[in-house]
């Protein structure tokens, strides 16, 4: 009797995920989906981008061009974004033609537009500082009559690291600030200036489905309206802890929200906590979860757009301080320094790969932990001395 031939199983299928942009973001996207087994196919502008190394096919385009987001779209099963600036008329021609695509056009649409994201949220009875659409500089003179001086004049779109802010405390200093935005070419709008007593940020990750979960939330030290230091958890009492992540998971159901998404918030002196902006990606502020939580922002953002359960976002120890490593000259992007770092007990520096090192561009970061945010603080510190990108050592702050 001939003996019955053994099946082969046919083996588990991993996606193949397609990632618009190639930078520091998507680079540490597709770590963590490489961990699944997935294959990575990206759509960058330039080649030789941070997280071309890791992918299977590097597509080179425009982004914003629906023919480059189609091709995309056919060699993959779920795209996913590492940035906000994707047009959301493209991403919809990409929906229309059957690609599946997280977070969605129309999240893009209102959140790619800081106006309409203020305006969502407000719909949304979030609490925010006080806001006004502008058309013209005496416009900013009248919506301050109501608000005070000193405004925050922002660009609609297309701002990030503060490029696309401006402080004005007087009338005299409206014209120049609206040049700077470019207010003749580019849709700009008004803040009320919040005077805060600290900075808080934190991760909510949202599945397919609507479940979501919220990570420590954190204190930034911004300099020159860049994140050098990020704290987890924030020193603040445990009520406000939760009343802050309350409010960030109502923001991010209220532009129904697919995968990782950074809400930036301000602590007032007063004890409000105030929605300041939303990232509809893995964000700076939660880059510290690699090393200090059970499952990173990387990955749960992974696990949200290809629909699988989303990971536990619990610390895995006391406390963690990550510090971004920043240019301090223009230069060749390879650090000096490195192996002095390393040297530091507890510290795990993330170098990026970028060509060149501009001031104050981000060229990597650095995380610790310990068992209270003054250890933490002092490892991290001690291990980014060591590090420097440019001509000179970077400068601390």
């Amino acid at each position: 009797m001939a003996a019955t031939p053994l099946l082969t199983p046919r083996a588990a299928h991993a996606p193949t995920l397609g990632l618009i942009g190639g930078g520091q973001l998507a680079k540490m996207l597709a770590q963590s989906a490489l961990q699944f087994g997935c294959e990575i196919v990206l759509l960058e502008r330039a080649a030789g981008t941070p997280a071309a190394q890791l992918a299977r096919t590097t597509l080179l385009g425009d982004w914003d061009d629906p023919a480059r987001l189609l091709e995309l779209g056919a060699r993959v099963e779920v795209t996913t974004l590492e940035n906000e600036f994707v047009d959301a008329g493209a991403l919809a021609a990409m929906e229309a033609a059957g690609h599946a695509v997280w977070p969605r056009a129309a999240t893009m649409r209102v959140v790619q537009d800081k106006l309409l994201q203020k305006e969502a949220l407000a719909a949304a009875g979030l609490p925010l500082p006080r806001f006004r659409a502008v058309g013209e500089p005496a416009e900013v003179n009248r919506v301050a009559a109501e608000f005070g001086w000193p405004l925050v004049l922002k660009k609609r779109r297309n701002g990030y690291d503060g490029k696309g802010n401006a402080t004005v405390r007087s009338p005299a200093e409206v014209p120049a600030a609206w040049a700077q935005l470019g207010g003749g070419n580019d849709t700009l709008y008004v803040e009320e200036f919040c005077p805060f007593a600290a900075e808080l940020a934190i991760m909510i990750v949202r599945g397919r489905t609507g479940e979501t979960v919220a990570y420590p939330l954190v204190e930034t030290t911004q300099h020159n309206h860049i994140c050098h230091v990020v704290e987890a958890p924030a020193n603040v009492p445990s009520a406000l802890a939760e009343r802050a992540a309350g409010i960030a998971r109502r923001a991010v159901a209220a532009v129904e929200m697919v995968g990782a998404m950074g809400v930036e918030m301000f602590l007032t002196k007063a004890g409000e906590v105030l929605v300041n902006e939303l990232a509809p990606r893995v964000h700076n502020s939660g880059h510290y979860t690699i090393e200090a939580c059970v499952c990173s922002q990387f990955e749960n953002h992974v696990r949200a757009v290809l629909g699988w359960p989303l990971g536990s976002p619990a610390l895995l120890a006391p406390a963690a301080v990550m510090i971004n490593l920043l240019g301090a000259a223009a230069g060749p992007g390879t650090p000096h320094g490195l192996a002095a770092a390393l040297a530091v007990p507890g510290a795990h520096p993330h170098i990026y790969g970028k060509a060149q090192s501009q001031p104050g561009r981000k060229m990597g970061h650095l995380t610790a932990l310990g068992q209270d945010l003054t250890e933490a603080r002092a490892t991290a510190r001690r291990a980014a001395d060591q590090i420097r990108f440019g001509d000179s050592i970077t400068p601390t702050p």
